[in-house]
């Protein structure tokens, strides 16, 4: 009699554990003439992200709020950042954020289940955003190859 009990229970978690395939596409900025968006392809995690102003000023830094709670620790920490072009993926920026006795980051050096939350500026280091519609992935990974972060960017620049 038991067994009936518990059968439909697993079935009800089984059945919202595969039915929660995307995470919900977060909107950072919307303007006249530029609109950037974005989904984490974490399958497990989503990621909080905002940006301070929705003007881009080549030259300037942009001022961001990025936040999460880490699965994996990271003693280690890298980034790769990627375009998507016709289906096919260019690489287009690798950097390491943290080394294992050289810390550059407040985060760099936690562990798993701690939440992580930078606030600060990043340099996009480009004159302008070039006109028209593209995705980008933002990947950041632990030495062990972990994702810790995973967002594909959307951007529209008319």
């Amino acid at each position: 009699m038991k067994v009936l009990k518990v059968v439909p229970v697993l079935l009800s978690l089984i059945y919202t554990t595969f039915s929660i395939t995307r995470w919900p596409t977060h909107i950072i900025c919307k303007n006249n003439n530029l609109e950037v968006s974005y989904r984490s392809c974490d399958p497990l995690q989503d990621v909080a992200l905002s940006v301070d102003s929705c003007t881009y000023v080549a030259s300037r830094d942009v001022n961001i709020r990025l936040a999460t709670v880490l699965r994996h620790a990271i003693n280690e920490l890298s980034v790769d950042f990627s375009l998507t072009i016709n289906g096919e993926i260019v690489p287009l920026y690798s950097k390491q954020l943290c080394e294992r006795n050289q810390p550059q980051f407040q985060f760099c050096g936690k562990k798993k289940g701690e939440y992580i939350y930078y606030s600060g500026s990043i340099s996009l280091n480009m004159e302008n955003i070039p006109q028209g519609e593209f995705n980008m992935t933002a990947q950041l990974f632990n030495e062990d190859r972990h994702t810790i972060i995973c967002a594909n960017f959307y951007i529209n620049n008319a």
